[in-house]
């Protein structure tokens, strides 16, 4: 452990300051696919009992149609954000006709790309602003890119206790109290990339894939059966190169040494112009919109990271625009794949161990990542969720080849006192417990839950098809028979009938055409010192 992260531990061990780690807040988004019965993609519009997608604030739907997105409310300790989700799901189901969720990750069988029908917000300038950038998705990376899923973890932690540090850090007394947060969680972000890694291989799901995903394109896939394609010690191909890449984001790097060049970095993709897009044009061929712009990134939630910065927007602000007004507020986790041997897609002991190693990646010493620095830490993501269980795998740390067991074990280690700080304030062991049920994992690769995937892709003909139907099916099984209770019912009933009458009077009310206020939204500064 380094000299500040034992110093920081004491001070907020002290009974004065332990109250702070009670405050934070904790938030998880869901995608998951709807399918039909026989686990193919759904052809149906978003469910009208679940309310409108455009303005209901925790059922929506991301990229695709289908691909809906429950969005827990913020709440101190994650078990209330898991029984939150758990709410959400016992909804959902109760809405969902016979159609199911699909548990996984990846995709299932996919329709012909024509056939794939991207997300729509009704005919307010908002939602169709929103309708075309992902239409500009769909031109960019491929419809079946649209339709991955993932676990987003929101975390925050009390404001308080960055006041506590900054008071007790001479160094940093020079700087105003947002801009230390703001600064603090750039650092939580770096000690993140050097060590997520380790979130791939302890809870990667991915190993393998439905053919069908891949639309012909080149890979370096193995045949498991005739329907699915794998990697023998892959634990994430969600996370791999097969995800969100390509050459217009190839050099777009944002620098998470200070909020300025991160803020900086993303306003010059936002602006630039990339060649290909250009002749691609923002219209079709019949003058429909189809694409917001033709630079490098048509918004800043393209930028597909691992974890971001982040800031609640307010109405008519940009995200980029929320961070330089009013600074860090959380950070946004998504790496994490869906897990499809829990019913909501993450568990509560994957919660415990997150919340330990955030904690563990704010609290330790994190100088700047140069480039060299960034292109190693990046090898050594790419190394574990492509052949992260390959016996006697490397990674590179400070410039040497260690072991990832090795490397494993050894940050288990470093994140201990920190689980052990958390469950002192909580007066049980969950932390810790959570923590020790990922040694057996570093210790045999087969214990991960990409290999249990694999195994249990063996029990179903090697078919991901079969599997993640036959996932599916168990996780409905246990909605429909617990649905939700009176409360729940009304408490969503209610959400639902006011987002439609949001969005209702959002097009009823405005004024204005699109071409107009995607002219607008284009010409907005980002933020002032970046124009």
């Amino acid at each position: 452990m380094s000299t500040l992260l034992t110093r920081r531990l004491a001070l907020l061990a002290e009974e004065r300051h332990r109250d702070v780690l009670r405050g934070g807040l904790r938030g998880i988004e869901r995608e998951t696919l709807r399918v039909q019965p026989d686990g193919h993609l759904a052809r149906t519009p978003h469910p009208a009992g679940w309310g409108s997608a455009l303005t209901h604030p925790e059922i929506t739907t991301d990229y695709a149609e289908t691909l809906a997105e429950f969005i827990t409310p913020a709440e101190n300790d994650i078990a209330t954000t898991l029984d939150k989700l758990d709410g959400i799901h016992r909804f959902a189901y109760s809405k969902l006709g016979d159609e199911l969720l699909w548990s996984e990750s990846m995709p299932c069988q996919l329709p012909a790309e024509e056939d794939i029908q991207i997300a729509w917000y009704g005919k307010s300038n908002l939602g169709m602003l929103k309708h075309v950038y992902r239409r500009g998705l769909a031109l960019r990376y491929g419809k079946a890119m649209q339709c991955i899923a993932g676990i987003h973890y929101n975390y925050s932690l009390d404001e308080r206790l960055w006041r506590i540090l900054a008071e007790h850090e001479p160094a940093t007394r020079q700087l105003t109290p947002v801009a230390y947060q703001s600064e603090a969680y750039l650092a939580l972000i770096r000690n993140f990339r050097r060590n997520s890694w380790l979130l791939m291989y302890l809870f990667g799901t991915s190993p393998a894939l439905n053919s069908s995903f891949l639309r012909g394109r080149p890979h370096k896939l193995e045949a498991l059966s005739a329907d699915t394609l794998y990697l023998p010690h892959a634990t994430s191909l969600r996370m791999s190169d097969l995800g969100y890449q390509n050459d217009a984001q190839s050099g777009l790097r944002p620098h998470e040494n200070s909020l300025d060049s991160y803020v900086a970095t993303l306003t010059r993709a936002v602006n630039q112009p990339y060649e290909p897009y250009q002749k691609i044009g923002t219209r079709d061929a019949n003058g429909e919109w189809q694409q917001l712009s033709t630079n490098v990134i048509q918004i800043e939630n393209e930028y597909y990271s691992t974890i971001r910065p982040k800031r609640v927007i307010r109405t008519g602000e940009r995200p980029i625009q929320a961070l330089c007004n009013r600074g860090v507020q959380y950070i946004e986790v998504r790496c994490l794949d869906v897990d499809p041997f829990e019913p909501v897609g993450v568990g509560l002991a994957t919660g415990r161990f997150l919340d330990a190693f955030l904690l563990y990646c704010a609290l330790e010493e994190s100088p700047a990542i140069d480039e060299e620095e960034g292109e190693i830490l990046a090898r050594n993501f790419a190394r574990t969720v492509k052949e992260g269980r390959r016996p006697g795998l490397t990674l590179t740390r400070d410039g040497q080849e260690i072991a990832l067991r090795a490397w494993g074990e050894d940050l288990l280690e470093r994140i201990r006192p920190a689980a052990e700080l958390l469950d002192a304030l909580r007066g049980d062991t969950q932390h810790a417990d959570a923590l020790a049920q990922q040694a057996p994992k570093l210790a045999d690769p087969e214990r991960t839950p990409s290999a249990a995937v694999l195994r249990e892709l063996a029990r179903h003909g090697n078919s991901f098809a079969a599997f993640g139907l036959a996932q599916s099916q168990r996780h409905a099984a246990y909605f429909r028979s617990h649905p939700p209770n009176p409360e729940q019912e009304a408490h969503f009933g209610a959400l639902a009938a006011t987002s439609v009458a949001e969005q209702a009077e959002l097009e009823r009310t405005q004024t204005g055409s699109f071409d107009d206020y995607v002219k607008a939204y284009r010409a907005s500064n980002l933020c002032p010192n970046h124009a």
